[in-house]
């Protein structure tokens, strides 16, 4: 299309053409608007004169459409209704009401509130979709900084993260997983000393610092620095390796489910193994803001 071809017509103008064309009297349609007839009747001469085409039959009272009005009317009403289309979907977006959620979590958070939480969001924001992927801490601070994760749930301390913003979340507790048909599950009381000799299975620190330093320091005060016979890269790992008798290890209370039929959870005495879970973000998006608000205030 030429410069020249180029015409500016607004989308009052069109609504003012498709109140004519459907009303099919200018005195109606000037009604239907909201504003007097001659105004009306100089906008559809000027929207003619722009086209360069008759849109309108005039006659002593009722109005038709030329072959141009007719084919004018389908284009205008679609062009509004893709208009109104577009500022619902802008305001949407803004308000958070759609958009995608990438959303990451250690795999303990699935054994708190984490599950109701993601329940009630996509109950609440049905047209945001909320895309979930268990990862160590770690890897969520580099997937947050690298723009490929919105939110995440995961276990401070951070190390160098001042530029991404927590919130509380979630509250857990240590405890010791061991084989089930280990010697000590025999025992009705079983204290961390206990474990000094034995293999551990643990997560490496740079996945997890906050939480590999927490055990390491309880085994410290228990009298005894651990023998880590093996490393697993997030918690369903290590707990599957003491399931098969790998050795054993400190992990999450709240996942104590998990493979109860191989593994005997026991608790940690004190208010030393508690530990926080929080999300964490990094230029979130308006749905991310939604989900980080409705997430605090459940």
């Amino acid at each position: 299309m030429t410069r020249e071809e180029r015409i500016p017509i607004r989308l009052r103008t069109m609504e003012q053409f498709v109140a004519v064309a459907e009303e099919r009297h200018f005195h109606r349609a000037a009604e239907r608007l909201n504003m007097s007839q001659p105004p009306l009747t100089h906008a559809i001469r000027k929207l003619e004169e722009a086209l360069g085409a008759t849109l309108i039959q005039r006659g002593n009272r009722v109005l038709g459409l030329t072959a141009a009005g007719a084919v004018f009317l389908d284009e205008a009403r679609e062009t509004l209704r893709q208009a109104g289309h577009a500022v619902t979907a802008a305001r949407d977006m803004a308000a958070g009401r759609t958009g995608v959620v990438r959303l990451g979590y250690v795999g303990s958070a699935l054994y708190g509130r984490l599950p109701d939480v993601v329940r009630e969001f996509r109950a609440a924001h049905p047209k945001v979709r909320l895309e979930l992927r268990e990862a160590t801490t770690a890897a969520q601070v580099a997937a947050l900084r690298e723009g490929t994760q919105d939110v995440g749930v995961l276990i401070p301390p951070l190390v160098n993260a001042e530029d991404i913003g927590l919130t509380p979340f979630d509250r857990d507790r240590l405890c010791m997983a061991i084989p089930n048909d280990h010697r000590l599950t025999r025992r009705p009381d079983v204290t961390l000393a206990d474990l000094a000799d034995e293999p551990f299975i643990l997560w490496p620190m740079v996945e997890g610092r906050g939480f590999h330093l927490q055990v390491i320091r309880l085994c410290a005060d228990a009298g005894f620095v651990p023998k880590v016979a093996q490393e697993a890269y997030g918690m369903h790992a290590v707990l599957s390796l003491v399931a098969v008798g790998a050795g054993v290890s400190v992990v999450p209370e709240s996942m104590s489910s998990f493979r109860g039929d191989r593994i005997s959870y026991r608790p940690l005495p004190g208010s030393a193994p508690g530990f926080d879970l929080v999300l964490a973000g990094r230029d979130l998006s308006p749905a991310a803001k939604c989900f980080v608000r409705s997430a605090g205030q459940a």
